[in-house]
């Protein structure tokens, strides 16, 4: 319930950018299926080592992005350039520590403006921690919007 009020509040945060979500991190791909029913007409990009999902199901071939993402979000850089409105780090605790690896590779991808969702704590120039809970189940995520 908690990732779903944070990933509504993100994707309410957002409706005035272009620009696709950025998804870092499939996991059983819940985090997915939340994501895509609050950013209804928005393209979800999503990237992680394996998405276990049904090649006819979501997310569309194109928008999988199957690699190491420590490769493949370098990659994309040329791609989607400065584009992406949203990112959700998908990497919950213990692995926090993954996120903020990647955080660094996945900023060259979004978009003044844009909201990154992430379980733990990161210290990024430009990237200014939201007021975290409105309620007390928005608890266990961090929000950033991506300063210009």
């Amino acid at each position: 319930m908690a990732q779903r009020a944070s990933l509504e509040r993100a994707a309410s945060m957002v409706t005035q950018l272009p620009g696709p979500a950025l998804m870092i991190g499939w996991h059983d791909g819940t985090a997915y299926d939340h994501l895509r029913e609050a950013m209804r007409r928005r393209d979800i990009l999503v990237f992680d080592k394996a998405i276990d999902a049904a090649e006819d199901l979501p997310p569309t071939p194109e928008n999988r992005i199957v690699g190491d993402p420590f490769e493949t979000l370098p990659q994309a850089w040329e791609r989607f350039p400065r584009e992406a409105a949203f990112a959700h780090l998908n990497f919950p605790a213990p692995r926090g520590h993954v996120a903020a690896e990647l955080a660094p590779l996945v900023a060259p991808l979004l978009r003044p403006g844009a909201i990154v969702i992430v379980e733990s704590a990161l210290d990024l120039p430009g990237w200014d921690l939201v007021t975290t809970a409105e309620t007390p189940r928005d608890v266990r995520d961090y929000l950033y919007r991506i300063g210009g």
